[in-house]
């Protein structure tokens, strides 16, 4: 199990919360994502480590922004 941690811009209310959970949990070996509203963290369990990309897909299809480290 890998636990992977992103920053997400544009996160305000719980539908957001709600969005990206829904779009990120949707990536192929996602077993968790929990988002933290007030830090902008999304905390990712998965099979193997995430394409980056992949995961910014998701985040941009919920409607907010990928971070880059």
């Amino acid at each position: 199990m890998v636990n992977t941690t992103y920053q997400v811009q544009g996160m305000t209310c719980g539908h957001c919360v709600s969005a990206v959970t829904a779009e990120v949990g949707g990536i192929a070996g996602v077993h968790e994502v929990q988002v933290d509203l007030a830090t902008g963290r999304v905390t990712v369990d998965s099979d193997q480590p995430l394409d980056t990309e992949v995961v910014r897909a998701a985040v941009d299809e919920a409607g907010y922004n990928l971070v880059d480290a």
